[in-house]
């Protein structure tokens, strides 16, 4: 079996061995990747190192940003370079040839794989609380909130769908009793809600 390998390598050009050198370790280890993002154990520092992250500039934390420089993306050209080089080697055709489409390949390969996680990031983030998108709904004090942040309250608010409770401060001069309507102003601290009384 050795022998055989050993033989076929021997018989291979050079451009062929290149491409089979770029071909099989980024493949594998692209399938790696791959398992792992869907497993949810994907080491994401791994990709921030080169990332061009074009976030849609709001700079709300939880955006999904658009990865083209990643490192699964860049596994991803390399791992289509190489299998489409040979392809068009076997073929029988120039170098050059070769290299253009297979580079032209792998870059279309990059562009798939950044548009595929950039869905897949937007799924996992849709199901994500995102706090902020509590700001100007109306929701049922469930524990007093004292005035002037004297003190916490807790407010049962929907959020994406879901009913929440969240905590939540008041600059209103009167206590909200529970049971009251209250909207949302901002968010204090990322994670707590400013709140003013609604009256009836």
């Amino acid at each position: 079996m050795l022998l055989d390998i050993s033989s076929w390598w021997t018989i291979l050009t050079f451009p062929e061995k290149v491409y089979w050198i770029i071909a099989i370790p980024s493949t594998v280890l692209l399938l790696v990747q791959v398992v792992l993002s869907l497993m949810g154990g994907d080491a994401d520092e791994m990709d921030t190192d080169i990332d061009l992250d074009l976030e849609n500039g709001n700079g709300i934390e939880g955006g999904a940003g658009w990865q083209f420089f990643s490192y699964k993306n860049v596994l991803g050209f390399f791992t289509l370079f190489g299998w489409t080089g040979l392809g068009f080697l076997q073929m029988g055709l120039g170098l050059l040839i070769a290299v253009f489409f297979s580079f032209i390949a792998g870059l279309i390969m990059m562009v798939i794989m950044a548009a595929l996680f950039y869905y897949i990031s937007k799924l996992y983030q849709s199901g994500t609380m995102i706090i902020e998108n509590a700001v100007g709904r109306t929701g049922e004090v469930y524990l007093r909130i004292p005035p002037n942040r004297e003190g916490h309250g807790k407010v049962q608010v929907e959020i994406q769908g879901n009913l929440r409770e969240m905590d939540a401060i008041t600059d209103d001069v009167k206590e909200l009793p529970t049971g009251s309507l209250a909207q949302v102003l901002e968010i204090v601290n990322h994670q707590i809600l400013l709140v003013t009384q609604v009256l009836y």
